[in-house]
Formats: C-alpha cells, structure tokens, sequence
C-alpha cells in the first residue's frame, strides 16, 4: 500500500564539500545516533525479467529499514520485461515506471528512474540486493547535509537460493548473522581501501569503488554530471564512467560501510559473459576515462575525453606569434590534449581569421571558443593555462612532473601573467563554493626557469619570427653541386 510522504522541509540547503582532496572525515556530520532522518529518499531499482522470488526477498529486507516508511518511496524501472514486471505485494510505497528494452539498458533505466524520482536523494540498489535495517540512513545522512557527495556502499555475494522472503523479514538480527554460516565473496575493494586509508589520501583514482547498484547522489548533482552514459549497453564499466565524471566534477566520495548489502549469488555466477562484454566495449572506456589505468599512452592517439585541456591566451599577442605557441603546445611529448586559442576579434578581426585558417582543420585545437575551458570539458582531469608572450618544449609535460599530487601548480611570470595546471575537480569544487583551488589541497609555485619557459618577443607584421639558432659546422661545409 502506498502511503503519503511527508514534504521536504523548504529549510533543507546542503552545503557543496570544502575538503582537501577526498578527506571525507573532515566534514562535519551528526553520529548515526544523533542521525535524526527528516528528508524523504528515492531508492531506484533498475529491473529485467528479475525472477518474483528475487524481489519479493529485496522488498523485505527494505521493510526492515529503520528508515522511517513515510520518508522513502521505491521506483521500480521496468526495462522492457515481458511479461511486464509486477512487484510482489509490500507494505512500502513501491511505484513501477517502464521503458522500453533496447539492450542492457541499465544507464538508461537508471536515469529514468532518477527522471521519475519523486525527492532530491536519490539511492541506486540493483534489484537482487538485500541490504542491512540501516541501509538507507546510513546513505541519507551525508545527503541531508552535503550536495555534491557521492555515497558509496559496500557489498558481498552469497547464495540464497534456499531463503524465502519470511526468513528476510523474519530474521531476528542482521542479515550477516542470518547468513554468517554461509560462504560469501567478500567486498573486492578491501585491499584497495587500505592502501589509501578509506580513500582518504590524494589517489587520483577514488572513482574506481563506486559500485553502481549501491550508492547514492543527489538528484540535483547527479544531472550536473550528467547522469549515466546510456550508450552502454553491454555489462559493466557503466559505473566507472560515471563515477569517473562525478570526480573529475569535484565530487567528495564517500565510503559508507554501513551501507551494506548482500547480492543474491556468488560472483562466479556468469562470470564468464560479464568479462566478455567487458573486453568488448573497453575501448569505449578508455575515450571517456582520461586516466593512465584505462588508457595507453601510445602517440598520435586522439580520445573523446582528452587528458590535459590547455589554454592559450592571445592578450595583444600577435597572430604569428599565437600559432607559434600553439605549435609548441601541440609538440609536447604529452599528446593526450587539446588547445583553445582565447582570443577576440579586435584589431579587425584579421588575427582571429589567421589562426582559423591556420588551426581550423585541426581536431586537437579550438579558435576562440565561445564556452570556458571547464565547461567545454568538464570530464578532463588537468587544465593547463598559458599566455602567448612565452612557451617552453614540452611544457604540459613539464607542468605535470612538477605537479605530483598537489592540485596545482603556478608560474608566476615578470609581467603579472602567470603559466599553471590545475585539477579539474578542484576547479569545479572552487566555482562552487566560491574559494580558490588551493583550498582544497597543495598548491605549489616554482620558477619560470624551472619549466625553461623563454620569452617571445612580438613577431614582425611580415610574418612569423625566424628562429635562428647554432648552425651544425657540417652544414657550413656542403654546397649544392648545381650551383657555380
């Protein structure tokens, strides 16, 4: 039976995180026990021919929650079944909203649901899982207070073929005590967690523990990354992807270990398949995820999410002296980018012409593009800014050594003008809320001669500076046979 949900109360305003890096422990959160649930929730289930038993076993264990029943409602996504999904009989608020099957269209499905959704947090649970009395409020209490988290639960796989729903909803303690004689594979992101302290050190890959049929967004940050990739149609990386855009956006990724489930199967269930579509459609994941662990570094390689996004800034520079520093730029031993020229038409516009006829063509470069850098590529993980008035071989490279793990680097030159790199969550994290970069990490500085950064002084209006540099002693020596 359905029942009322009560309204979001118009107090609600969480706050986007200003932590360094993804130090989730710093931000100030009510203990579970002084967790009092005021926001209603949304769990979205994304459904395929799930079998009744299946369901019926992860509607109880949602009626254990201690979640209050009024504050949450169950979507049930409908992926094109036939016969049509029909969810046991529960006692929750349970609504089914269907779209048509066009292959594993869990994305789809997903952003679906969060279309339908009713309240502003949202949590995905995949439909075969039976999650412990307090899954829900362990995920609602960063949402009641912190916009831009990403809620990440924790999960084992254990055979229940023999447990009916009344043993669920009947059980006296915890699912773990109801399943603890049983054999189970255990969360595989464990050894992962310890190596970098519960995702609290500056690894630059936390996106990866997302694990899609357990986590929670709120609805508003969940369409500002974009939402799932419905272009997946295959089994898995789906999750990867998005979690991947929500980091890279200036998501806080939080563990929450609370948030536990149990998925009904071990994972050697169809293993087989899952690691097919997987190899199948990994060239996919390595466009859309700019990072070393899914992609090569192999030269001449153009990707639809580029690694770095460098921006030239023209200033009064002339238009010879612009297309020179791009070259430069495009030269770099670092070939995972793209360049945006950031000029204007003053000057009659004959600059900007010059540059498009001169970069036009070219895939990797932008002729004053008419969004920023962030907004153009928000999914990019470095952004790298420069004047026009100097360049240096292989800066971006350069740039990057010097950055480590900070999360930006600066040069500040003798005219005020200044050469950086910056992470891309930070930037995003710092439009948020209003503060800088380098409040939410290490921001370094170091000396234009560390990068060989060389001045350019301006070109003649006859066309482009020469460079003249040492002539080899063995070209002194030749002469051209044919002249006398």
């Amino acid at each position: 039976m359905k029942q009322p949900s009560r309204p979001m109360p118009s107090a609600w305003n969480p706050r986007p995180a200003k932590v360094p890096y993804n130090d989730w422990r710093q931000v100030a959160l009510p203990s579970p026990d002084e967790f009092t649930p005021s926001l209603p929730v949304s769990v979205v289930m994304c459904c395929y021919r799930t079998p009744a038993a299946t369901l019926a076993r992860t509607l109880a264990a949602l009626e254990g929650q201690t979640y209050p029943r009024d504050l949450f409602e169950v979507v049930m996504v409908d992926d094109g079944s036939e016969p049509r999904l029909t969810p046991p009989r529960s006692p929750l608020n349970v609504r089914v909203v269907r779209q048509e099957h066009r292959g594993r269209g869990t994305p789809r499905a997903r952003n679906h649901g969060a279309r339908a959704a009713a309240h502003a947090i949202v949590l995905f649970l995949e439909d075969d899982l039976l999650v412990e009395a307090g899954w829900i409020a362990a995920h609602a209490r960063w949402h009641h207070f912190v916009s831009d988290v990403v809620t990440v639960g924790f999960r084992a796989h254990v055979s229940v073929d023999d447990v009916d729903a009344g043993a669920i909803r009947g059980r006296p303690g915890t699912l773990r005590e109801l399943f603890s004689d049983r054999p189970a594979d255990p969360p595989w992101v464990e050894p992962y967690m310890w190596r970098t302290n519960d995702l609290t050190t500056r690894a630059d890959d936390v996106f990866k523990v997302l694990i899609g049929g357990n986590f929670g967004v709120g609805r508003e940050f969940y369409w500002t990354v974009g939402g799932s990739d419905e272009s997946f149609v295959r089994w898995g990386q789906e999750d990867s992807e998005f979690a991947y855009r929500a980091y890279t956006r200036g998501a806080l990724v939080a563990p929450v270990r609370a948030a536990f489930a149990w998925h009904q199967g071990r994972w050697a269930e169809g293993v087989e398949a899952k690691k097919r579509d997987a190899r199948i459609q990994w060239g996919k994941v390595a466009n859309r995820i700019a990072h070393p662990r899914y992609r090569g570094a192999s030269p001449g390689r153009i990707y639809e999410v580029p690694q770095y996004v460098v921006t030239v800034e023209a200033g009064p520079c002339p238009a010879e002296q612009v297309a020179e520093v791009t070259g430069d730029v495009l030269a770099d031993r670092v070939h995972d980018l793209v360049v945006r020229i950031e000029i204007d038409g003053s000057g009659g516009g004959e600059r900007l012409e010059y540059l498009r006829h001169e970069f036009g063509p070219d895939p990797r470069v932008r002729v004053a593009p008419t969004r920023s850098a962030l907004d153009e590529f928000p999914a990019a993980p470095f952004h790298v800014t420069l004047p026009a008035s100097v360049s240096a071989r292989d800066l971006v490279h350069r740039l990057h050594a010097r950055l480590g793990d900070a999360v930006a680097v600066t040069a500040l030159l003798p005219d005020g003008a200044s050469v950086s790199i910056t992470r891309s969550w930070a930037l995003h994290r710092a439009r948020r809320t209003g503060a800088s970069p380098a409040d939410f990490g290490e921001a370094r500085e170091v000396a234009p001669r560390k990068l060989k950064l060389r001045p350019l002084p301006p070109a003649g209006r006859n066309g482009p500076r020469v460079r003249i540099g040492r002539i080899p002693p063995a070209a002194l020596k030749y002469r051209d046979p044919q002249v006398r």
